[in-house]
């Protein structure tokens, strides 16, 4: 067991576990916006800053990549965590001034207004890439990528054309933490990523329900039956 302390008080973690865990686990509230429990994180928002001190030795560490250790002091709350965080949030509402989620959080922290110009062409994305492991890791299909550099970065498919292995799941669009993938059920349709997918119909109660690439998918990997795939979870 590795010993250590949260803002004062001493607590044990198992080696190797991961500091936003287990803080939170203890029930200090940290933000984030690309961790998530079941892809880890690449820390890249830098939102879970927090302080930590060894001996006359201070540090300001992600606490979603940083590994427990014995002996330190971990401070999630700090005045200067909390200066880290509103900066942090600022330079993202600067990025992504439509984004509900950023506006949200920002106000926590008293973060309203920002000293930086506002971009008009980033959408609501932070390229926090859960999306793309999400993709990649969970449906397994890897149809989404990071393009460019600098300020051009941005996460789209290979080469901006509608990616031929997207089974139109959505699953990029639901753990996207700012809602800045468009997705569309309309007419039997699904559009997502400039790419359009007919939608298989319950033959118990004619509802749409999931892209007819997506069953297939599934079927090829699990193999259940298409038929029994046609059927909604409502009507199962």
């Amino acid at each position: 067991m590795v010993e250590f302390k949260i803002n004062g008080k001493k607590v044990q973690a198992e080696k190797g576990e991961i500091l936003l865990d287990v803080a939170k686990r203890e029930g200090h509230e940290i933000p984030t916006l690309c961790h998530h429990e079941k892809l880890g994180s690449d820390g890249r928002c830098r939102l879970c800053v927090v302080e930590i001190h060894r001996g006359s030795r201070r540090r300001f560490v992600a606490s979603c990549l940083y590994p427990v250790e014995n002996g330190i002091d971990v401070y999630t709350d700090s005045r200067d965590v909390l200066l880290i965080r509103k900066t942090i949030l600022e330079l993202l509402l600067a990025r992504c001034p439509g984004s509900d989620t950023i506006k949200n959080l920002a106000s926590q922290y008293g973060v309203f207004d920002v000293r930086y110009t506002k971009d008009t062409d980033k959408g609501k994305c932070i390229l926090c890439g859960q999306c793309i492991r999400a993709c990649e890791s969970i449906v397994g299909v890897s149809a989404l990528c990071m393009s460019g550099k600098g300020p051009e970065k941005k996460v789209t498919t290979p080469f901006d054309e509608p990616s031929e292995v997207c089974i139109g799941c959505g699953a990029c669009a639901v753990i996207c933490p700012t809602g800045h993938i468009y997705i569309e059920d309309k007419d039997g349709y699904r559009t997502i990523w400039r790419k359009k997918f007919e939608l298989a119909r319950c033959p118990k109660c004619n509802r749409f329900h999931a892209p007819i690439e997506q069953l297939e998918f599934i079927s090829k990997k699990t193999g259940v039956d298409m038929e029994e795939l046609l059927i909604c979870q409502n009507c199962k």
